[in-house]
């Protein structure tokens, strides 16, 4: 089969642009738009649902629709994936799947801010129950065919490295682009729009130039020209039976959980940081958070050539640490004075400025390495698999590194609002959290523990067994002597033999009802 050029990756690195838009705009509008503060409320804001930690005293009913909506998306992960795994689509396995779903995925984003009720409803709190079940839905159908291209399209560790950072700069961008409300929301109002329509229209916009860079990638690149995989025969459970028993994507899978939970930890308090600890103003979270994604972006070029020379464990393993050392450099702002009064007003001191830079500089590189790295390893085991079972999985394999991810992020919210509150009172009729110093310091070291977890986990990673599985002549070269751990790995030639083996065990047990009664009796044990 033919290989993508360096234009068509590109092309495909587009389609992740919009999703992320897409993501962005939800991630971080919807509890804005939903839960305004008192400020906005005197801007024209409308509490369309009800305001308040109602739901036990920490959670808002918003939170409670956006928790139960993301365990709807977790269970329709691995039923996507099995629906595309199993695709006779003659137009390919993961194509039709994302240009069907584009569509209704961007009006879905637009509608999610459109209630319908001018004032506090329980119709809205349907309406926004509804929608986001709906958004995760389709984003779902998109994103999971999506990722498990990444394996089937990168046919050697050059282009799937060359893919994995592609769509890791156009997520980035993507996120950035779901900010641009920030920019014109004030300017549309000035214009004379509402406080919804000012960022409605901005959504609108976002999501059309969404829309077409989901649907660039299903338009210009034909699947079957690149991809000749045959479909998985498993059931959704019994593939994602099959996926959790692969040894090495277990261990992963339980790693990446660790860093997701870490991640997540750091970065839903990183406003807490810059406002509790630091004592600096709300524009210097854009600030710090913008210095930290284009000082990532600026390593992402290099990434390749550091996996050349020393592997991708190695490296995500240095990224967990990495990420650790920045999360304690963030818990000491709870110790190290930040602030100074005089005369009755208090402001941030100098060091305060400084530790915020000095935290985007540590954590930038190791958010470079964990951003790219991962969906490569995920693509090494899901070929791996198919070169040892037969079984085309790639997008169950995906799916399960999502629904990782999901968990992670999940555990993380619930951790960060127990952990963030130690020794405060809430104000139960506010939407927000009052997080202590005490609490954030907690806060971080958790992290860490998470991130050290992750990186310990991770050292039982068989990276060269994996690369032997699925070594191609053309990647030849590509890992430098010294790259690859020779720990508790076979050599070589037993790897060849356990492959050869391995597709003569499932070469019957992989074959459709239909086809196993046609087999001779006894044939099967010879």
């Amino acid at each position: 089969m033919k290989r993508l050029s360096k234009k068509q990756m590109i092309i495909f690195a587009i389609g992740q642009l919009g999703w992320s838009i897409l993501g962005g705009i939800i991630n971080t509008w919807l509890v804005t738009f939903y839960l305004p503060t008192a400020n906005d409320v005197e801007t024209g804001a409308i509490k369309y649902i009800t305001p308040g930690l109602v739901i036990g005293g920490f959670l808002t009913i918003l939170g409670l629709i956006t928790a139960l909506s993301r365990v709807f998306d977790a269970v329709t992960d691995p039923w996507i994936a099995t629906l595309s795994d199993r695709s006779k689509n003659p137009r390919g396995r993961r194509i039709p799947f994302m240009q069907y779903s584009a569509i209704p995925f961007a009006v879905v984003t637009v509608l999610l801010f459109c209630a319908p009720v001018q004032e506090t409803s329980a119709i809205n709190i349907v309406w926004v129950s509804i929608f986001i079940i709906l958004f995760y839905l389709f984003m779902t159908m998109y994103c999971t065919p999506y990722n498990a291209l990444i394996s089937e399209f990168g046919k050697t560790q050059s282009d799937r490295m060359f893919i994995s950072t592609a769509i890791s700069l156009t997520y980035f961008a993507g996120t950035l682009l779901a900010y641009l409300p920030f920019l014109f929301g004030g300017v549309l109002r000035n214009a004379g729009l509402s406080f919804a329509w000012s960022y409605r229209v901005i959504f609108i916009v976002l999501a059309v130039i969404a829309l077409v860079a989901m649907l660039l990638p299903t338009f210009l690149i034909k699947e079957k020209d690149y991809v000749d995989s045959e479909p998985s025969h498993d059931n959704v459970f019994k593939s994602l039976a099959s996926t959790f028993k692969n040894k090495e994507f277990r261990k992963f899978s339980i790693s990446d959980i660790m860093y997701w939970v870490g991640l997540t930890m750091f970065q839903t308090g990183l406003p807490f940081f810059v406002k509790v600890s630091m004592g600096l103003d709300e524009i210097w979270v854009t600030i710090l958070m913008g210095v930290m994604t284009v000082l990532s972006a600026c390593f992402y070029p290099f990434v390749t050539k550091f996996v050349q020379k020393f592997g991708k464990k190695k490296l995500v393993i240095f990224g967990f640490l990495g990420l650790a050392v920045a999360y304690v450099v963030t818990a000491f702002t709870n110790i190290i004075p930040m602030t100074q009064t005089v005369d009755g007003v208090t402001s941030p001191t100098a060091i305060a400025y400084v530790f915020g830079f000095l935290i985007c500089l540590i954590a930038a590189f190791p958010m470079a390495l964990l951003g790219i790295i991962p969906q490569s390893i995920v693509a090494d085991v899901a070929e791996a698999e198919a070169v040892t079972t037969g079984e085309n999985r790639q997008g169950m394999f995906f799916a399960a590194r999502t629904f990782a991810m999901k968990l992670g992020q999940s555990i993380a919210m619930l951790a960060f609002t127990s952990l963030a509150i130690i020794n405060t009172q809430q104000d139960t009729s506010s939407n927000d959290i009052v997080p202590s110093t005490t609490g954030l310091m907690v806060v971080a070291f958790v992290a860490v523990a998470f991130c050290v977890a992750g990186a310990i986990i991770l050292f039982g990673y068989r990276e060269k067994k994996i690369m032997n599985l699925i070594a191609k002549k053309e990647d030849e070269g590509f890992f430098k002597e010294g790259a690859i751990s020779e720990d508790r790995v076979k050599d070589d030639e037993e790897v060849v033999l356990e492959k050869e083996e391995n597709k003569e065990e499932v070469s019957i047990d992989n074959t459709p009802e239909e086809v196993k009664s046609e087999v001779p009796s006894g044939k099967e044990d010879e």
